[in-house]
């Protein structure tokens, strides 16, 4: 008896080892096999080692990658065979180092979980599909768990993503149709939030991968409820989201139709589509409705109420069409005009003046069916049209109605003032509270960062280790005190300074990184980090050796910018506690400091009299009248220079003349600013990206001219890319100090050319600052967008865009005077320019609003073109609002122009 027990154990022995030499060697095939032999005893007790093995296999080096995968898998078959409970083996089958192999463990699964109770296998089915990844991931085991059970299909989005994932190809009507499944996962597949990425694409209707018509195929023959469908399409399309997911509702929808049931029963859904939809639903939503306002659907105050909300969208196609609809519903009963024209007027004001017109000739048929308050309210409305249809309104409502004797004033924006820095938090207490805000941003806003750095400087002087004591239990548990690098490629800003100060970061290494020799930065971004990196190295470095009453570069504005006197008082301080100045801060406040200012002469001769190297190089600094910004050229399209596509910010040349004092005074970490280098491609990874970047502006606050310069090819690569948020620094630029020139204007045209609206908007608010301080050039400004348009930098339609924004605040002379100088460029073009119509537009409403400016070249001959364009039309409305103003004075004398140029530039600085 006791010899068959031992044959039987070493038997069991054998086959168990034989197993797990199976599962380290990664034979998952072999796996299910193997198990069958094992007992549930002995299954029970081979647990135990393959979860050592599990945990052995997981430290294999990446040189075992590939062994490691196929342990994983065998680990993961012979685990959910020996796991005795459900939620066990979910757990053992989900784990994250055991899943995401694709689908080779599945057979082998199913094999080994073949002989489990059904309701077993429910319970492992439910559990593996509540968790997103294996349910979406390992789709064909779950399905496959779910049949075998019979248990309620799950409905989760992982299973409806794998469903999905699953049904696709060129026979997906036959595999929709034979899953029992499909009537059960339609319903739930419309209400998810994000279209999966096969109904997203679109096919064609005659594709047999298209799933809306595979749905419509399935709807027609009963397998699928068509009004569930229908009910289904209309609640996704009112929830809203990305037209991408929008998408597959509509296109179902469309393919379904509607009964006349379903379109009367749901006016206010409807109604609510045509309000808020994207536009594809919008206009689906349209179409719907028109059909109801003809066939007597819908009710007047239906009508005028989706009329308000389409008249007030911006699509033209949208606007057109409610227009036409409100004629022929008018025609057939002009009664309802009391009700219906005063909606009408809402696209008065739309920026499409055909559209205006359109309008203004529908009221114009009308009204006579309304009374005087309603007629009193049109022509209160008629403000809105463009001056062009002025002579229309006053004929349709009397001049006494639309009297306007007021001059044009140009509305500029207030100039911005800049704010004083406030002064550091007065206690430990309030320093850290502010630390603690400031490290879930890490850097924060110039003012936060430099108002903090300054108050951990000051305290550490006056109490270094009641702040240490402090910091410490504020940070205890901070991950950049243990496991960061705050040396090696680049700092933590502020938060490099604190781990110096608590002794997280060795002073050596700080000494070592501040001194580190700088190769050439291969674009500004790097350059400008790596002055903040530096400055935060230093700092961080004087925490633990000498710590000094303050830094010389704090700035005394939000800008960044250091007032001279106040320097000049901070380096007397210096000598006076017989401190030496440690170099990037000096040189960072040199590059701070405010030498426009009216006191900067009498702030340079107090400088020299400290009778000190430093108090020196600031005397010199604020007398030399020497811009640190290089000369700025651009290659021509076609012309190679560097690897890959021809993008702006590849041809951008910036000539970095060689300054004595930025190589022989400033620290290494400046010399790009113009030590011993000769023109050179500063062409830049646009992709470069960096959390740091709120700062760089206050690197050159003083110098606006410069960090134009070197943020180029950021802003070229926000109108010619995809990058968003490119034109973010134009607004320090505007509001900073400095002269503006080429690169200033450059950048601005840039900005006024971006691919994405937040940035345009962002040009258009630097544009109307530089205006309101009297600094914008419009013929600069004109030329540069002349170069950039006509060699498709920039696309005519955004800069549209962004002209129509700003003039819309009230700058119409303003932009006025910047499209005047590009205007030549794209009617004399030898090829038409796309989109030149609508700049054409912009022009003449600005002409209409503040008067002509002289004659444009090309613009007569454009006007006297056959045909209806765009631009035929806008030049003709164009060239008569200038030939009102030059009616009054048909010929100028050169002097007389330049008079009136004068006059008008004031006008615009005003």
């Amino acid at each position: 008896m006791e010899t068959t027990e031992t044959t039987a154990t070493a038997v069991e022995a054998a086959a168990t080892a034989e197993l797990l030499a199976a599962v380290r060697a990664g034979r998952h095939a072999q796996v299910p096999g193997l198990l069958a032999g094992l007992d549930a005893a002995a299954r029970k007790a081979l647990l135990p080692r393959l979860k050592e093995l599990r945990k052995e296999v997981r430290g294999w080096g990446w040189d075992q990658w590939s062994a490691q995968v196929e342990a994983q898998r065998a680990l993961r078959v012979a685990g959910a065979g020996c796991q005795t409970g459900a939620a066990a083996a979910a757990a053992w089958i989900g784990a994250r180092d055991l899943t995401g192999w694709g689908e080779h463990t599945v057979d082998g699964l199913l094999a080994v979980l073949a002989g489990r109770e059904p309701a077993w296998l429910a319970d492992l089915a439910q559990r593996l599909a509540e968790r997103p990844v294996v349910a979406e991931e390992q789709y064909r085991l779950v399905h496959a768990l779910v049949v075998r059970s019979g248990c309620p299909v799950p409905t989760n989005e992982g299973y409806l993503l794998g469903w999905t994932r699953a049904m696709t190809g060129p026979r997906l009507v036959e595999a929709l149709r034979a899953d029992p499944q499909t009537p059960v996962l339609v319903p739930y597949v419309l209400e998810l939030a994000e279209t999966p990425g096969q109904l997203a694409m679109s096919y064609g209707a005659e594709s047999p991968a298209h799933w809306p018509a595979a749905l419509r195929t399935l709807a027609d023959e009963g397998v699928l409820d068509r009004a569930g469908l229908v009910d289904g399409c209309l609640s996704r399309l009112l929830r809203g989201g990305r037209p991408r997911d929008l998408r597959f509702p509509l296109a179902l929808l469309e393919l379904l139709g509607t009964t006349r049931q379903e379109r009367s029963g749901r006016i206010a859904d409807w109604l609510g589509m045509v309000a808020d939809a994207p536009s594809p639903v919008a206009a689906y939503a349209q179409k719907v409705l028109a059909e109801q306002a003809l066939d007597g659907g819908l009710t007047v105050a239906e009508l005028a109420e989706m009329s308000g909300a389409v008249l007030f969208r911006t699509e033209k196609k949208l606007v057109r069409a409610q227009l036409t609809l409100l004629g022929k519903v008018l025609r057939r009963d002009p009664g309802a005009a009391a009700e219906l024209l005063p909606v009408v007027m809402d696209a008065f004001g739309h920026e499409d003046t055909a559209i205006q017109e359109r309008a203004l000739a529908l009221v114009g048929r009308y009204l006579a069916r309304v009374d005087g308050r309603v007629r009193e309210e049109l022509a209160g409305a008629a403000a809105l049209l463009s001056p062009v249809h002025r002579a229309a309104a006053v004929e349709l409502f009397g001049a006494a109605a639309l009297a306007d004797d007021m001059p044009y004033v140009e509305v500029l924006p207030p100039v911005p003032e800049p704010r004083r820095l406030a002064p550091a938090a007065p206690t430990v207490a309030e320093l850290v509270e502010e630390l603690v805000a400031l490290e879930r941003r890490q850097y924060g806003s110039v003012e936060d960062f430099e108002r903090a750095l300054d108050g951990v400087v000051r305290h550490a002087h006056r109490d270094r280790e009641a702040l240490r004591a402090a910091l410490r239990e504020a940070f205890a548990e901070a991950y950049w005190l243990e496991r960061a690098d705050h040396t090696s490629n680049g700092s933590m800003g502020i938060l490099t300074v604190l781990a110096a100060l608590l002794g997280a970061v060795r002073p050596g290494q700080l000494d070592a990184a501040r001194r580190r020799p700088v190769d050439a930065p291969s674009c500004a971004h790097k350059a400008l980090t790596r002055a903040i990196d530096a400055r935060m190295w230093e700092a961080g470095w004087l925490m633990v050796t000498t710590p000094v009453p303050f830094l010389l570069a704090t700035p005394t504005w939000s800008t960044g910018a250091i007032d001279a006197p106040v320097l000049v008082a901070r380096l007397r301080e210096y000598r006076d506690a017989g401190l030496e100045p440690m170099p990037v801060d000096l040189a960072q406040a040199l590059l701070r400091v405010r030498k426009g200012e009216a006191s900067a002469a009498g702030a340079a001769e107090e400088a020299a009299a400290l009778g000190t190297r430093a108090g020196a190089r600031l005397a010199e600094w604020l007398t030399a009248d020497e811009s640190l910004a290089p000369t700025l050229r651009c290659l021509p399209r076609g012309v190679r220079h560097q690897s890959g596509p021809w993008w702006l910010a590849d041809r951008l040349v910036l000539a970095v003349r060689e300054r004595p004092v930025i190589r022989d005074e400033f620290p290494p970490v400046f010399a790009w600013l113009g030590a011993s280098r000769t023109e050179t491609v500063r062409g830049c990874s646009r992709y470069h990206w960096s959390g740091v970047h709120p700062l760089w502006p206050a690197v050159l606050p003083d110098d606006r001219e410069t960090l134009a310069a070197w943020l180029l090819p950021s802003l070229a690569g926000g109108a010619e890319g995809e990058d968003r948020g490119a034109a973010w620094a134009l607004t320090a630029v505007a509001e900073s100090e400095g002269p503006v020139g080429p690169a200033v204007h450059l950048g601005l045209a840039l900005g006024l050319g971006s691919r994405h609206a937040e940035d345009r908007l962002t040009a258009v608010d630097a544009l109307l600052v530089l205006a309101s301080r009297g600094e914008l050039d419009p013929a600069l400004l004109g030329a540069r967008l002349a170069e950039l348009v006509t060699e498709g930098t920039v696309k005519p339609n955004r800069l549209a865009d962004a002209a129509r924004t700003a003039a819309a605040t009230g700058a119409y002379a303003t932009v006025r005077a910047v499209l005047v100088e590009l205007l030549p460029a794209l009617l004399t073009a030898p090829k038409p320019v796309r989109g030149a119509g609508e700049l054409v537009a912009v022009a003449a409403e600005c002409a209409e609003r503040c008067g002509g400016y002289g004659r444009i070249a090309g613009l007569a001959e454009t006007a006297a073109r056959p045909g209806s364009t765009q631009l035929v039309v806008q030049a003709r409305r164009l060239l008569a609002a200038l030939g009102e103003r030059l009616g009054q004075k048909p010929e100028q004398r050169p002097e007389q122009r330049v008079d009136q140029e004068a006059t008008q530039a004031a006008e615009i600085s005003q």
